[in-house]
């Protein structure tokens, strides 16, 4: 399935193709499964993922007065803290948020460096489209994006760094515990080495403000995240949660008191998993008994519980229950949900509709509908973020002087050497009319024998597969030495690949967003905003002129 359009943007003519899912090799069986709907996983979601589907989550999603004054006013302190003018754009979402027909779509992702691989960008603008798209459809509704910075995740070597013109930026820091609470001082290395790479354009002054001013500004990781978010994407209307907020999680201590107490989460889990497996659906998350972390300082740690006495893992910290459930009582935020009850917290804590993420978190999210049944919390809409691959106009004429077009691209690097050899060489590279000759011989030695000896059909059969592989090998080695003979446009094309598909990954999954930003500025913010449709279940190619 292809769809190709040419279209403008601020400073050049660029096109767009899209390319359905199912045929991009990148992309896990699992998340192709999810796109199209397979019929084997419609138990495990409540909602189809389609705009019409809207109408009936609107109904079904309840949210008190109580809570919305609560996340309003969290929000409010947050960006007060930061020091965020009263924007007109922003304080009107936020006032709107007490209202009972202002609603939510999130997506949620770890602080990764300077916003690490470019999915994060993605992300935020699948979601910004979604609010609009839904805004536009039920004008009696208001949907406001949400974007929560993981503040409380502890996995540093997962978000410390970041790939940008073909080096790695790492953030080198000897703290502990919750990456939103390091400190920034350790970020003067990682910013010199960034500011060191952008040169001095008008794009470049403006990154360097923006990262910069974030991450000297402010002492504390997740007030710089929310910073930098704010300033490249506050203008869209996106707001920005850390969820690390100690009214939060008061009035979400019900639910990590049932947790503490009873362990429900693990059991009900589990079992979703199983029923996942039966239908040839790994498991994403690892469910615990406690699905819960104390963090304190620089420490977050798994609560585990042994002869009902809570112990804190790698440290001598123990509690009995009461003193236990006298912590909670009293420090609701030293209480940190892990992946299996991150959902349930932020389904409880906003008014939302959808969740938008990347294949891996639908894959954890299909793992939850039961548990939300068992605390009588809506499941929201899972929706497949967009899928980007950006190529720029000098690749593009790379792509056109081979004659590879947009799905072939997608191939792996020894399919498109081949196609090249077979392409630029003056010789015939294939053994085709020799292995049909093969076939022909065998499959007429084939009829004798059966007539003779039913038993020797199946040793010729076998001999004609061991003469057709032969004949694979030699042509194997015929077109290894036409690369040799034409290596600097086999390098062309392996030079080509891996800056389109780094690692054999896709692009979104490695490459930043700085170095499209430095040549496009906020058009690039732009492109984005224009072409990508989180409703539209197609991978988004643009290449510019």
């Amino acid at each position: 399935m292809r769809n190709e359009s040419i279209l403008k943007n601020q400073t050049a003519a660029y096109a767009v193709t899209k390319l359905d899912y199912q045929a991009i090799p990148q992309l896990s069986d699992k998340d192709k499964k999810y796109i199209r709907e397979d019929e084997s996983l419609r138990p495990f979601y409540k909602y189809s993922p389609t705009l019409d589907s809207f109408g009936k989550v609107f109904s079904d999603k309840k949210f008190s007065q109580e809570k919305r004054k609560t996340l309003v006013s969290v929000l409010k302190k947050q960006y007060k803290k930061i020091g965020v003018e009263k924007s007109a754009t922003l304080w009107d979402s936020l006032d709107a948020l007490e209202k009972e027909n202002t609603f939510t779509v999130i997506t949620a992702h770890q602080p990764s460096l300077f916003t690490g691989p470019l999915y994060y960008v993605i992300k935020i603008f699948s979601t910004i489209n979604l609010a609009n798209q839904l805004n536009e459809k039920y004008p009696n509704k208001k949907v406001i994006p949400v974007f929560i910075t993981g503040g409380e995740d502890h996995d540093f070597e997962e978000v410390n760094h970041l790939n940008i013109f073909g080096k790695t930026i790492n953030w080198e820091n000897s703290e502990k515990g919750s990456v939103g609470m390091m400190s920034t001082k350790t970020l003067a290395e990682p910013l010199a080495q960034l500011f060191d790479v952008l040169g001095d354009s008008e794009n470049a002054e403006t990154l360097k403000r923006v990262i910069g001013s974030a991450h000297k500004k402010f002492e504390k990781y997740s007030e710089a995240v929310i910073s930098m978010v704010h300033e490249f994407f506050g203008k869209y209307g996106l707001v920005v949660l850390d969820m690390n907020n100690p009214e939060l999680k008061r009035q979400f201590s019900p639910i990590l008191k049932d947790e503490l107490e009873y362990q429900p989460s693990g059991k009900i889990v589990r079992k979703t998993i199983e029923e996942l497996e039966a239908v040839d659906y790994p498991n994403q998350a690892f469910p615990r008994d406690i699905n819960l972390f104390y963090l304190k300082g620089q420490m977050r740690n798994r609560i585990e519980i042994e002869n009902n006495v809570y112990k804190i893992v790698d440290t001598d910290l123990q509690f009995t229950k009461q003193e236990m459930l006298e912590e909670l009582e009293n420090h609701p935020e030293r209480f940190s949900p892990n992946v299996i009850m991150r959902p349930i917290y932020q389904e409880f804590s906003l008014p939302n509709l959808a969740y938008i993420g990347g294949g891996g978190e639908i894959a954890y999210w299909l793992e939850r509908q039961s548990q939300f049944k068992h605390y009588n919390l809506n499941f929201p809409m899972l929706i497949r973020r967009n899928s980007m691959l950006w190529i720029d106009g000098g690749t593009n004429k790379k792509l056109a002087k081979f004659e590879f077009s947009i799905p072939q691209i997608f191939e792996s690097t020894d399919v498109l050497l081949k196609k090249l050899v077979i392409e630029i060489s003056d010789q015939t590279l294939n053994l085709n009319e020799e292995i049909a000759k093969i076939e022909n011989i065998f499959s007429g030695i084939s009829s004798k024998v059966t007539s003779i000896d039913k038993g020797l059909k199946k040793y010729v059969l076998a001999e004609k597969t061991k003469q057709i592989k032969v004949l694979k090998n030699i042509e194997s080695k015929i077109i290894r030495a036409e690369k040799q003979n034409n290596e600097s446009s086999v390098n062309q094309v392996r030079k080509l690949r891996e800056k389109l598909f780094p690692k054999d990954g896709l692009q979104e999954r490695h490459d930043n967003f700085i170095p499209f930003y430095l040549k496009y500025g906020d058009s690039f913010f732009e492109t984005l905003k224009n072409e990508l449709d989180p409703m539209d279940r197609r991978f988004t190619v643009i290449t510019g002129s």
